[in-house]
């Protein structure tokens, strides 16, 4: 109980003493006339109160990523509360806050165009396309997934549910951004929030009554307890494991939608590194269940390598145990809640990651969305692209989702390159952003080269692509350095 008591203390901590911290660096003005005002449209531009915009941030970066995601995390073992707690506070609140504060200095631009401005025109193209692409398979896997759910649980047929979901996306794709977006989103935030807090309070109550033994952070326990730990390193693989709830470069796509919504800059720290650091939390919560509901984390380890007892056909998985969890602790009102959240959760993520990607080429364009035609021009390709992927690739498709992890963190880094160039070209230290920059630029050479085939890896020795992963690494700080003094001297 100690470990996590200490780790949620430590996160509220950060947004109170780190997010100030945030604030003065990145230059807070709450005089400033945010674009929800000069670009009002109606559409995406409409300023809404801070709480629904929190909400609605909240749930756009977090669905079911700081559930899964740290689920699977924990079967490396308490280890997973460090990255967890520093990675929140120092990397991914930093990351989502400046993502999004940079888009409202912007005027709303998405990731790409705030990439362009300080990384240069290259990397706005290649990053156009980058981003585009994760956004329909982030779409597209959030279609497939909750549709083989539903038919399981209802009986009708896949089809229908796959085109019900996509109906629903279209329209969320469309309509402006305070109707069913602004409606719904507070209402399913609310349901992943009051289920992580139900389970906290379960494993409390479990605990003090001694039905429940909790693992804590020792030396003795500051191990990997994979299965397979020589295969599953927790360099780099954890850190592509957990993404959400610690960082991930998803969220710097959707930080603009809200940054489109602000009514003052004061709001940013609340919502941009706030909603963050409640998704650290929720993933410290589902960590910790995770890692105690089967014992111990052998116990988990076990569960997911070996078919269920009794039913040889399931194997278990993270949204299998999340059902599990929330029937068990929460009775009836938690197998609901389960439901809302396996299914709810990626689809309200999947509709967002369209829209962004309507935006990404609105903005790519320079077309305006007032106008249904112009907002349509733009989402009957992509829905056909996602159509495509979902109805005709099939089991290709998963495959190729492989690759969203890895690209997700890479994105990450190439964000935070991003933000450490605004800083050094104010005459700020850069160092907050190149640290965790030069992190995970590290992170995803070592990943790419080691990774097994199956994993987008080119299965190198670990010792191996740890060595080119340093001189990468290196090679592209230099580069930074370069590009920086460059731009500080009035070059292009």
């Amino acid at each position: 109980m100690i470990t996590l008591a200490a780790s949620v203390t430590l996160l509220i901590l950060g947004f109170l003493v780190y997010g100030r911290v945030a604030d003065r660096i990145f230059g807070m003005d709450p005089s400033r006339v945010t674009p929800a005002f000069t670009k009002s449209d109606g559409i995406d531009y409409v300023p809404m109160k801070a709480w629904r915009v929190f909400m609605i941030q909240f749930l756009n970066i977090a669905g079911l990523g700081p559930i899964f995601g740290a689920i699977l995390g924990a079967m490396y073992g308490p280890v997973v509360y460090i990255w967890i707690v520093v990675g929140c506070i120092f990397m991914g609140s930093m990351h989502d806050y400046f993502a999004g504060m940079l888009s409202v200095r912007h005027d709303g631009a998405s990731l790409p165009e705030l990439v362009g401005t300080y990384l240069g025109k290259n990397m706005r193209s290649f990053l156009r396309l980058f981003t585009l692409l994760l956004l329909i398979f982030v779409g597209v896997a959030f279609v497939s997934g909750p549709a083989k759910l539903l038919y399981t649980m209802s009986g009708f047929s896949l089809p229908f549910w796959l085109g019900l979901i996509f109906f629903y996306y279209i329209v969320a794709t469309l309509l402006p951004i305070d109707k069913i977006i602004g409606y719904l989103y507070p209402f399913f935030g609310g349901a992943l929030i009051f289920m992580a807090l139900g389970v906290l309070l379960s494993i409390i109550v479990r605990w003090a009554g001694g039905s429940l033994t909790l693992m804590e952070l020792t030396p003795a326990t500051l191990m990997n307890f994979q299965p397979d730990a020589a295969t599953n390193t927790i360099f780099p693989f954890l850190f592509i494991v957990v993404s959400c709830g610690a960082i991930s470069g998803f969220h710097a796509t959707q930080a603009p939608l809200m940054a489109r919504c602000l009514k003052s800059e004061r709001q940013g720290r609340q919502i941009f590194y706030g909603a963050m650091i409640a998704e650290g939390i929720v993933a410290i919560i589902w960590a910790t269940a995770a890692m105690n509901y089967m014992g111990d984390v052998h116990g988990l380890n076990y569960a997911f390598t070996h078919p269920l007892a009794g039913n040889p056909d399931i194997r278990p998985d993270p949204a299998w145990l999340v059902n599990e969890i929330c029937r068990s602790w929460l009775g009836k009102a938690g197998a609901v809640i389960a439901v809302i959240g396996v299914v709810a959760c990626p689809i309200t993520s999947g509709d967002t990651a369209f829209r962004s990607a309507r935006l990404t080429v609105a903005d790519m364009f320079r077309l305006p969305q007032k106008k249904v035609s112009s907002r349509l021009l733009i989402t009957i390709p992509l829905f056909a692209v996602g159509f495509i992927l979902t109805f005709v690739m099939k089991d290709e498709f998963a495959r190729i989702w492989k690759f969203v992890g890895i690209s997700n963190q890479a994105l990450a880094a190439i964000t935070c390159w991003t933000i450490a160039m605004y800083l050094a070209l104010r005459g700020k230290s850069h160092l907050f952003m190149s640290l965790p920059a030069l992190f995970l630029t590290a992170v995803c050479i070592t990943y790419i080269l080691a990774a097994p085939h199956k994993g987008g890896g080119l299965d190198m020795p670990l010792k191996t692509a740890l060595i080119i992963a340093t001189a990468g690494t290196a090679a592209v700080m230099a580069l930074f350095t370069i590009v920086m003094r460059r731009k500080k001297g009035g070059g292009q």
